[in-house]
Formats: structure tokens, C-alpha cells, sequence
């Protein structure tokens, strides 16, 4: 049976109020099920990051070699630009990482209304990339991937205001037609 690798590593010290706090905001912007979710992207930021400094410690070609690889996938997933270099790579936060998921682009491109909507859309396969359905909301896109709605599928994005709005007007409606039926009723009575 194959050990499989450590896709994360939990905080060294878990009760870090200003560490708990951020995650917190990290969470609720990005619409993040769980901290796992973002410790996952704060490893693989941490391992570009490390790959970063063991190429600047390299000498000569074999440091241009790796530095090309390198910037090469980053551009791929367009975290850095095309003119950046090594130390683009260093100054990455984990915010450049949470951006380029499939479930923070689906929000940002107005498919969805918010993160935890865009997640549902794309856990139920409701969101396809490259034509390909793709059920994890922590996939990162790269650039020239396109996104869409399966065939078929057209969700009626409604805001929060404007569903409370069309509830209370279904209400009134509901009100009046009942007002109605009652004065029916009372002139069936009277008539």
C-alpha cells in the first residue's frame, strides 16, 4: 500500500488568536469549508517558496535552467507575470494562491452570488473547465482554461435583497388573495 504525502501541515501553535483571526477572515472571503483548505494552500505556497530559495543558492545555468521551470508553472496558473523573476516568487502571499481557485473564479466572474454558492455549484458538477466537469472546489485554474455551466444549466442568480423583496411581495400577494376569498365567501353567505 502506498503512503500517500502530507498535503498540509497544521500551525505549530494552534491557539494563535491573531493567527486564528485571519484564517477566520481568510475563510469567510474565500468561502472556505474548512482551515485544512487553507492550510493546503499555504504548503504548496510554502514549497514554491522553497524551491524559490534552493534555486537562488544554485550557481550559474543550472539556476537559469530552474528559475525557467519554475516561473514557467507559476505563469502557467498566472501567479506571477510573464517579466517576473525569482524574487516575484519569494514575495507570494497566500491570498495569490486562494485567488486562482476554481471556486474563488466561478464568484469573481459572476456565476455565482457568493463563495459558498459558487462551491455547491461546483461540487454538484454544475461547472465545467475545458469542457471537463470539475468537482473540487480547490482546483486551480490556469490561465487559459475556460470556464462554463454544464449544457443545460442556467441557475437563477437572485441577490439576498432582492429575494427578501420578491418573499415579502409574495406575501401581500398571499394576503390580498385570501382578503378575496374571504370576501367571497361572505357574499356567498349573505347572497
Amino acid at each position: 500500500m502506498l503512503k500517500r504525502k502530507k498535503q498540509f501541515s497544521r500551525p505549530k501553535k494552534p491557539w494563535q488568536l491573531s493567527r486564528i483571526k485571519e484564517e477566520n477572515q481568510l475563510a469567510k472571503e474565500y468561502g472556505l469549508r474548512n482551515k485544512k483548505e487553507l492550510w493546503r494552500a499555504a504548503e504548496l505556497l510554502k514549497n514554491w517558496r522553497e524551491l524559490a530559495k534552493q534555486t537562488v543558492s544554485l550557481a550559474g545555468e543550472k539556476q537559469e535552467q530552474e528559475s525557467k521551470i519554475l516561473l514557467a508553472k507559476l505563469q502557467k496558473y498566472g501567479i506571477v507575470a510573464a517579466e517576473a523573476d525569482i524574487d516575484d516568487v519569494l514575495a507570494l502571499n497566500i491570498k495569490n494562491i486562494l485567488e486562482k481557485r476554481l471556486q474563488t473564479l466561478v464568484y469573481k466572474n459572476s456565476m455565482a452570488l457568493t463563495p459558498k454558492q459558487a462551491r455547491q455549484f461546483i461540487t454538484h458538477n454544475k461547472v465545467t473547465v475545458n469542457g471537463e466537469k470539475i468537482s473540487s472546489p480547490a482546483y486551480l485554474v490556469k490561465s487559459s482554461d475556460k470556464i462554463a455551466f454544464i449544457q443545460g444549466f442556467k441557475p437563477n442568480l437572485i441577490s439576498p435583497a432582492k429575494a427578501l423583496e420578491l418573499k415579502a411581495e409574495l406575501a401581500e400577494a398571499k394576503k390580498i388573495k385570501a382578503e378575496i376569498k374571504e370576501k367571497a365567501e361572505v357574499a356567498e353567505v349573505a347572497g
